[in-house]
């Protein structure tokens, strides 16, 4: 009983420091929606899309934490990165010559 509430603790803990990372992208951006995906094993990815087309994503140990964080922040959760919620979505330079760049011989994934 004792090492289910820990880890329990540290699972809300872990949570709690998430909504805050998600809280904080939100305020800078202008406001914030959210997709969970998962990643495996690995947990699950927070995508997060700013009302001023910026984003940015975190990574949660489980998708239960994910699922708890966005929750926790407040923030709109879609159920696929698709639609209206992608077209938010602004990308500069960098991202276009990084994406051209795996395809195209630009700039090295290292």
């Amino acid at each position: 009983m004792a090492d289910t509430q820990a880890v329990d603790a540290k699972a809300g803990r872990r949570a709690a420091r998430l909504a805050k990372q998600i809280d904080a992208f939100s305020k800078a951006h202008g406001g914030a929606e959210a997709q969970v995906a998962y990643l495996g094993q690995r947990g699950a990815r927070i995508v997060l899309v700013g009302e001023d087309g910026g984003w940015g994503d975190l990574v949660a140990p489980t998708h239960a934490i994910a699922e708890d964080a966005v929750r926790r922040a407040g923030v709109t959760v879609h159920e696929a990165f698709d639609g209206e919620f992608a077209a938010k979505v602004r990308t500069g330079p960098y991202e276009w010559s990084r994406m051209a760049g795996i395809q195209l011989g630009g700039p090295a994934n290292d």
